[in-house]
């Protein structure tokens, strides 16, 4: 019998992609990793930014070279020369925010979370599908070329049945930061619990039982939390998230024949191993990297589907990202957590 082999990445150059011209919403922290990745590692123009305050597109736009800066969403959506839009606001502004992209049949890209919660998704998709433009979620761990060949790993059974995944990650935060402002949807979930929950439900569904604990900050909002899921077909889940410290945010999937272990962070660029219980090991080595390096990928993939017709992203389907908010929800109805303004009905 042959010995296994692992696969290779199938993803292509960014620069390969065709250049489309995006306008951003919401010039944050992410916008800015996002900006400076696509400029150095892709042909994709970022041609304008919008904000609710004028003076911070301006600042942005002169810091990163983009031609035009919006004192509003709406005028980002309705400007002529954008192709899509990439929400970067943040997350209660998410749904909003999209539906005025999509509403101005602009193509979109939101940020993760899709929206606060699955009514919130499920509403960006049936816009999106009604009008007839691209639409998803910049899960962007999933666009990485280790993830391709994790998928390929997956999908041609080298590690048999799936029947735990366990994940996790944390982050330590100075006070001042918005995950402590329970105004803006903070605590860990919604900013660092939505990798390992999309992993865990990316690979074994969406989850018919769960047990979740929490802990609360003194802020108001949710300082950690750890769930157990079980699946239909009897496999398990382990998720934690909290913003009291750095943690390894590693990642396992364990099989009936062999064992994946991403090394963390796994959300990011790097390496992970395949162990077989007779002690082989199929070593897939990927230099470490983060955001400067991985957030390109996400955007040259969703330039090829726009470009071959594709009104979803086959890396990060809209029902994946629901199936992740409908299990998020539930953590949340079992922990108490709600957030402002999720009770915009679905338009």
């Amino acid at each position: 019998m042959a010995a296994p082999v692992l696969p290779a990445p199938r993803v292509p150059d960014s620069q390969d992609a065709p250049s489309l011209r995006w306008g951003i919403m919401g010039p944050g922290w992410i916008a800015e990793r996002f900006t400076e990745s696509v400029q150095a590692h892709s042909r994709q123009v970022i041609a304008a930014v919008g904000s609710r305050s004028l003076e911070r597109s301006k600042a942005f736009a002169d810091a990163h070279g983009v031609p035009a800066a919006y004192g509003s969403y709406e005028e980002v959506a309705a400007a002529a020369d954008i192709d899509i839009v990439y929400v970067s606001t943040p997350h209660n502004v998410h749904h909003h925010a999209a539906l005025l992209a999509l509403e101005a049949g602009k193509h979109v890209l939101i940020e993760k979370p899709v929206g606060l919660n699955a009514r919130q998704a499920r509403d960006i998709a049936a816009q999106a599908r009604a009008a007839g433009v691209f639409a998803a979620e910049a899960m962007w761990t999933f666009f990485l070329p280790k993830y391709d060949v994790i998928r390929q790993v997956l999908n041609g059974g080298m590690l048999g049945t799936v029947t735990t995944v366990v994940a996790e990650y944390g982050e330590y935060f100075n006070r001042t930061h918005r995950i402590f402002d329970p105004e803006l949807a903070g605590g860990p979930l919604l900013d660092l619990g939505t990798y390992p929950l999309a992993l865990i439900t990316e690979v074994l569904g969406a989850p018919d039982r769960m047990h979740v604990l929490g802990q609360q900050h003194q802020s108001g909002v949710n300082a950690q939390l750890s769930a157990i899921m079980g699946f239909p077909g009897g496999g398990n889940a382990v998720m934690n998230t909290q913003l009291h410290n750095f943690t390894p945010t590693a990642a396992t999937i364990v099989g009936s024949r062999a064992t994946l272990a991403i090394d963390g962070p796994f959300n990011m660029p790097g390496s992970f191993h395949v162990r077989f219980p007779d002690g082989t090991r199929l070593h897939y080595n990927e230099p470490a990297g983060g955001h400067f390096e991985g957030l390109h990928y996400e955007a040259a993939a969703v330039a090829r589907s726009i470009a071959a017709g594709q009104l979803e992203s086959p890396q990060r389907p809209l029902d994946s990202s629901i199936r992740t908010m409908e299990a998020a929800d539930e953590i949340r109805r079992q922990l108490s957590i709600t957030f402002p303004g999720e009770d915009n009905s679905p338009s």
